[in-house]
């Protein structure tokens, strides 16, 4: 990929940060020059974030120098960062759904006539920035109606509205479509020739070759190395990565196909979960494809009981379950671990052991309802190290942990009540390579114990190299299913796009 061959605008030297009992960067190096877009690569936890919290003012380094635009800085804060240039979009938005997409760029720096928010200065300033960024949007559209990409866009356009030069980008792609990436790296590409120098933090990969320039990696709180990406190949960056060579990314393990575990007949659930039925057995991994607003993921969540189901019937083990609520699903020894594991899996604010015990305690309780320390500390324990949870105590907080280990203890929390079917909605998404071999093997593991594991997931290569067997939907139905052994990108992406193809044939008949 050509280069522009700018100044550095942010070298960072000697780096430390120390939180108690954890050195999460020691001695490390980054630099970044204007008009590239520089990787910076590493398994979750290996202080890619923080120290983009440092160069962001976020966090104090304890050690370290600073240079931004050649300019030695002493101590950083957030609006510091702001008047040198610096800005951050975060892999969760901070936008507020509520406010307008103009009243969303401004928030906090409002323009005003005298006393008076002006409302209309506003709106032409932010419609001149997204113009500029060739984005096709309302000023005064209200951002809670806008899907995840118009709002990444947002988040763009309030960067460049406070004259940013240094943009961090953090897993930008984890929710868009195909699509919506092409005009995600439109932007970047179009942000790189004005100059501008952008860090992009992502586990995609494979999508580093369409735009980035130069990798940083680090390892454990340290540096490992940087490089123009043209010097690398892919498997010598993941080695550097994880500090060992991984040799197969999609772990395949067989089982003979056994009995019928799961059957769902007829399920209806709003407009996305239309006449939806299939099955799934022992020995096998069942994936679920399928381009965003399929209805995957809706399907879950009637399937466990979170939304409501209109008709339909679900059996497990050839017998007739109810599920009205997730608890009666988990009763009856169905399980998810769903999309969203920060919002919908997990308590964040509480400890690990916490986040196990909770859902399990009628199982860790005499007939009386009281609670059985010492079953509890055991169930800890052995979901700990089942699941090898890398964490200093069960007592830290989860939110604290890697998105590999959050994901770990999502599923080590019900595999307690020994489950016979799992549901794992885009199990890794944002996660790095070395946790996402993790969890196919947790997959792998489940599958060879008779357990009946089902997954969703948005990654067409990880659906070919995981699951035994594939049903494809669109628009809330199922357009297909195949065994593996005949399944093809194309295929699986022809029975994706099958209503949008009938309603292309449809328009241009008319």
């Amino acid at each position: 990929m050509e280069q522009y061959q700018g100044e550095y605008i942010v070298e960072l030297d000697g780096i430390c940060k120390s939180f108690p009992g954890v050195k999460a960067l020691d001695n490390v190096r980054f630099r970044l020059r204007s008009g590239e877009v520089m990787a910076l690569l590493g398994e979750n936890g290996a202080g890619k974030s923080t120290l983009m919290k440092v160069l962001s003012g976020v966090y104090q380094r304890d050690s370290g120098t600073m240079k931004i635009f050649g300019q030695n800085i002493d101590a950083m804060n957030p609006k510091r960062a702001q008047e040198l240039g610096v800005a951050i979009i975060h892999q969760e938005l901070n936008m507020c759904q509520h406010l307008t997409v103009a009243e969303n760029m401004f928030l906090g720096r409002e323009k005003k006539k005298g006393l008076v928010v002006a409302q209309r200065q506003m709106n032409e300033e932010a419609g001149r920035i997204l113009k500029s960024l060739d984005i096709d949007l309302d000023p005064t559209t209200l951002v809670g109606s806008l899907p995840v990409s118009k709002q990444q866009m947002v988040e763009i356009a309030k960067a460049l509205s406070t004259n940013a030069r240094i943009l961090i980008m953090d897993e930008p792609t984890s929710a868009l479509t195909s699509k919506e990436i092409e005009e995600l790296f439109r932007i970047v590409r179009q942000l790189k020739a004005e100059g501008r120098g952008i860090v992009y933090i992502s586990h995609r990969l494979e999508e580093l070759q369409h735009i980035v320039d130069r990798v940083t990696i680090m390892r454990d709180g340290q540096y490992i190395l940087e490089n123009d990406f043209a010097a690398m190949d892919m498997s010598e960056i993941i080695a550097n990565m994880v500090g060992r060579e991984i040799k197969e990314k999609f772990p395949r393990v067989h089982c003979e196909k056994g009995r019928k575990i799961l059957e769902v007949k007829h399920l209806n659930a709003g407009r996305m979960v239309r006449d939806v039925s299939f099955e799934s057995y022992e020995g096998e991994i069942l994936g679920l494809a399928g381009l965003m607003g399929a209805g995957r993921t809706e399907t879950t969540r009637a399937i466990f009981g979170v939304d409501p189901k209109e008709s339909g019937q679900i059996f497990i083990d050839g017998r007739e379950i109810k599920i009205n609520n997730p608890m009666d699903a988990i009763r009856n020894g169905l399980v998810l671990a769903p999309e969203d594991r920060k919002k919908d899996g997990l308590c964040t604010k509480l400890s690990v052991r916490s986040n196990i015990e909770l859902p399990n305690l009628d199982i860790a309780s005499n007939k009386l309802g009281v609670v059985n320390r010492g079953k509890v500390t055991r169930m800890v324990d052995e979901a700990i190290r089942n699941f090898t949870i890398k964490l200093a105590s069960p007592e830290v907080d989860a939110g604290s942990l890697s998105g590999g280990n959050q994901q770990k203890v999502v599923v080590s929390k019900w595999l307690t009540r020994q489950s016979r079917v799992v549901i794992f909605d885009e199990p890794t998404r944002g996660i790095d390579v070395a946790a996402k071999v993790e969890i196919y093997h947790i997959m792998n593991q489940l599958k060879q114990q008779g357990i009946s594991v089902i997954f969703v997931s948005s990654e067409m290569p990880e659906v070919l190299g995981i699951a035994d067997r594939v049903i494809v939907m669109c628009d809330g139905r199922i357009t297909g299913e195949m065994d593996i052994s005949d399944a093809t990108q194309e295929r699986i992406l022809e029975l994706a796009t099958r209503f949008e193809t009938k309603l292309d044939a449809a328009k241009a008949a008319v």
